[in-house]
């Protein structure tokens, strides 16, 4: 039996703008893992505004299927996502998750022959620093693979990380592969959703970061740990926290509006 849902409405300060919108949720007991599908539309609503906005001034994002320049780099996975990719793990096969965990053995491996391991779990990647900038640097020219990287594209593409979702350029994808060259065209986006969702881990474990290295899911898989369970209750008020922390994130008065049912 379908769990029934509410619509919610909610608005977000983005400097003298804003961003409307209205998502579908339980109206049930749920978690922050769970509507995790609801913050990937969202996000995803955002992008294409951007895009269209950008398509306006004749730029064109340039990210395509078959392009995985941008999977080599590394990727801060929220302890949310970990946790719903682990569920989304087990739903499958056994051979598919015995050749998963083999893709994600073979690159800490690569990893480790590379000396990175240490200062991937000891140092931030998304702080604002030259130590940071320059491990993310290392990493790259590694050319390690994503895991769930098939064929040049993402084999999870639906369920993909928030930031992956984020990552977009203007530029032709060869720039993408050594962005010393300064030739590759980010987009900046007015607002980042998977910032919100590793603040709110951090939150959770006292911790500076609230995320793990995307290569290192299969060991945090075996915790068995369950995050979303620690920002729970009826759908909206899920939604509400998440948006509350958005809407203080990027502006000084926080604009997002209580959730109202339809």
């Amino acid at each position: 039996m379908n769990q029934e849902t509410v619509s919610v409405e909610f608005t977000v300060g983005i400097g003298d703008g804003k961003f409307s919108a209205v998502a579908v949720v339980p109206a049930g007991q749920t978690n922050l893992t769970q509507i995790l599908p609801v913050l990937q539309a969202l996000d995803d609503s955002l992008i294409a505004g951007v895009a269209s906005q950008l398509s306006e001034v004749g730029r064109t994002i340039s990210c395509r299927a078959g392009c995985g320049a941008c999977c080599r780099q590394m990727v801060p996975l929220s302890i949310f996502e970990a946790e719903a990719l682990t569920a989304w793990i087990r739903t499958l096969p056994e051979s598919r998750q015995q050749e998963l965990a083999q893709r994600f053995h073979e690159a800490l491996l690569k990893l480790s022959a590379s000396g990175l391991i240490d200062r991937m779990v000891n140092e931030d990647w998304l702080a604002e620093t030259d130590s940071a900038r320059q491990l993310a640097l290392e990493y790259l020219y590694q050319r390690i693979p994503c895991p769930f990287l098939e064929d040049e594209s993402c084999s999870i593409h639906p369920i993909r990380p928030l930031i992956c979702r984020e990552y977009l350029v203007t530029s032709p994808p060869q720039h993408c592969f050594d962005p010393t060259t300064l030739q590759a065209a980010p987009v900046h986006l007015p607002l980042n959703l998977s910032r919100v969702l590793n603040r709110i881990g951090a939150e959770l474990e006292n911790d500076s970061r609230g995320w793990i290295p995307l290569l290192f899911l299969f060991a945090w898989m075996k915790a068995g740990a369950h995050p979303g369970d620690a920002v729970a209750g009826a759908g909206p008020e899920v939604l509400y926290e998440f948006v509350k922390r958005l809407s203080e994130a990027r502006a000084p008065s926080p604009t997002a509006e209580p959730p109202a049912e339809d």
